[in-house]
């Protein structure tokens, strides 16, 4: 995914917002410290219905299987794998010998399908195994999948593995778009008929806080605030906006599907080998899977 700059004066905003909120530390007023787990480790969904526990492990698994850049061995021997976890998962060809894995759990309207998507790929950098970055969207959308049993909600639920998010090595940032959101482009051609489209990307880590970023649809994430208040996860979704972000939510925007992409921006390893397993956790996938899975209920 690629950061799209606002207008300045979102940063002037923020810039007065920081030195308020520095105003109000020194004072006492709040109080700056707090757990491993970040902001949201105090709070705990009042739903049960999504195994974090699982959900972590098959991150690590990811994890340990090294870098996953798209079409190597490893992103290939990981696409096996979730193919075998998926409910009645089959490969999907993406262009350039890459493959989506796709799982499908029937709704009890036929007629209506919504889609949940993750990339499984990780950026092709020396070292970045991708924690956060790939490894915690799929890990949830997994798990999501495992949960949910065939004709408990309304609509159909397609749960789509992205192969090829992040572009080639080497290539430019200005030509992501093109050159990057491969699997993406491919499902959106396939599904455009979707009612709705859920990306999971950066919803692991420990800090977890996913405001709603400008390309999402605005409908949509507000249904997703209303199902994170009701589980308890609210924290973990607050009322405000960031920048446009590049992500495999637009092709369904393009192809017309309400899209909305779950990702905590603000993550300091970004592309960085610190996104490794000491930077996520267990109960930022638990925010986000109960969140995920009472949309879907109420969709």
């Amino acid at each position: 995914m690629r950061w799209r700059p606002v207008v300045y004066v979102m940063m002037a905003v923020q810039a007065v917002l920081v030195i308020g909120f520095a105003a109000l530390a020194f004072s006492g007023v709040i109080s700056l410290s707090g757990s491993n787990d970040g902001a949201q480790a105090a709070e705990r969904p009042a739903a049960d219905r999504f195994d974090e526990r699982r959900a972590f492990e098959l991150l690590r698994r990811q994890v340990a299987l090294g870098p996953r850049p798209a079409g190597s061995p490893a992103s290939r021997s990981l696409a096996e794998e979730l193919r075998r976890m998926l409910p009645g998962g089959r490969f999907q060809p993406v262009p350039g010998g890459l493959r989506n894995v796709i799982g499908t759990v029937p709704g009890r309207d036929p007629r209506r399908t919504v889609v949940v998507g993750a990339h499984y790929d990780t950026k092709d950098l020396p070292g970045f195994v991708g924690a956060n970055d790939g490894a915690s969207g799929t890990a949830v959308l997994v798990e999501l999948a495992r949960t949910l049993r065939p004709r408990t909600i309304r609509p159909t639920v397609v749960f789509v593995a992205f192969d090829g998010e992040e572009s080639p090595a080497g290539t430019a940032d200005g030509d992501f778009e093109t050159q990057g959101l491969r699997g993406a482009r491919t499902a959106a051609a396939s599904l455009r008929r979707a009612e709705a489209m859920i990306l999971l990307d950066f919803v692991g880590d420990r800090q977890l806080s996913i405001p709603r970023e400008l390309n999402s649809d605005a409908r949509l994430w507000s249904r997703l605030r209303a199902a994170a208040s009701r589980v308890g996860a609210g924290r973990a979704f607050p009322a405000a906006t960031q920048g446009p972000i590049s992500d495999d939510h637009l092709p369904f925007l393009a192809a017309g599907v309400p899209s909305i992409d779950l990702i905590d921006f603000d993550f300091p390893c970004w592309h960085r080998t610190c996104d490794d397993l000491s930077a996520v956790s267990p109960r930022s996938l638990d925010l986000t899977g109960e969140t995920v899975r009472e949309l879907l209920a109420s969709l």
